[in-house]
Parts: C-alpha cells; structure tokens; sequence
C-alpha cells in the first residue's frame, strides 16, 4: 500500500460520495455488506491489474480497449502506445471510465478525467519520476523508450464504487 492517510481519507468520501448519489437499483447490489473501504481496496488492488478502459470517439462513440491499470495513491495509472487510437481519443476529450474485475469477486468502477504524466511536448507531471521509476521497476529499464514509445496517465476519478460480495475471501487472497 503506497497511499497516504490523506489520500486513503479522499479515496473513502469518495467512494461514500460515489455511492449515495447511486441508483437505488446499484445501491441494493453494492451495500455496506458488499463494497470494501478505502483501505481494503488499496490492500487488495496491487501491482498489474487489466482494465477494461472505455475512450470516445470523435463521434462520441464509445470504444473500449485493455489496459494495464496501476492503483497507486488511490487512483487508477495505465499507459498505452503514444499512437494508440485509445491514446488520441484521450488527448482530445480527456474522460475515461475503467473496470477491474475478478470474476464475481471484484468490481472496481471508475469515471473520470485523465491527466497525461509524461507528454510528448510538455512538462512532466511533478511525481513522474517516482512514477517512472515505479514503472521501470515493474515492467524492466528497457522495456519501452520510455521517452517516445508510451504515454501513462492518471484517472481522476469522479466517481467509483466497489463490488465485493466476500470480502474475507477477498482480503485472504489479497494476503497469501
């Protein structure tokens, strides 16, 4: 766990936030008996995990692709090719939603507004270099040119909710 009490306080209003302005039709499936607090989600959301990612087109057509999703600080971080369509999507209408799901163990929902961390023409986001080292760490040094080759993103999330219907076994695969 990378987060802070600061950033586990934010994360917990907002997904308290994020589920009282739910429908009462989600609100009867993701309850207080079904959902995990801040800090048992960022307990059990380590490492890589797939994102389904959803981009819109210029059409405002819906498009989703995988991604790899990093939950670091409570937030989502995923990066993708820097000509990837999902890449251009993002750079003229910068709102995404992903999941994370573990068959019926886990949901994890998210809609928000991404920040680029590492633009091409630009500075890079202050806690880059944590990041990157993060990322070379996790995937290897030469992996990528990781100046030219890929471009990682922050989700800002809005809204999210959280679907765990065990949580004990949740938590215990989390910890072995």
């Amino acid at each position: 766990m990378r987060e802070t009490r600061e950033e586990l306080n934010e994360l917990q209003a907002l997904l308290d936030a994020s589920l009282s302005r739910s429908t009462s039709h989600l609100r009867s499936i993701i309850n207080a008996e079904s959902t995990l607090t801040a800090e048992q989600l960022t307990g059990v959301l380590t490492g890589m995990c797939t994102l389904a990612l959803s981009t819109v087109t210029a059409k405002g057509e819906p498009r989703i692709s995988g991604a790899d999703g990093h939950f670091l600080h409570g937030k989502w971080h995923f990066g993708t090719a820097r000509k990837a369509a999902k890449a251009g999507h993002l750079a003229a209408r910068p709102v995404a939603s992903v999941a994370h799901m573990r068959g019926e163990d886990l949901g994890v929902f998210t809609h928000g507004t991404v920040e680029i961390l590492n633009p091409q023409d630009g500075e890079p986001a202050a806690d880059w270099p944590d990041l990157l080292a993060y990322f070379k760490d996790f995937y290897g040094d030469d992996a990528f040119d990781w100046d030219n080759d890929v471009v990682y993103y922050r989700l800002h999330p809005h809204w999210m909710s959280v679907y765990a219907p065990d949580i004990a076994k949740l938590t215990a695969a989390s910890r072995s």
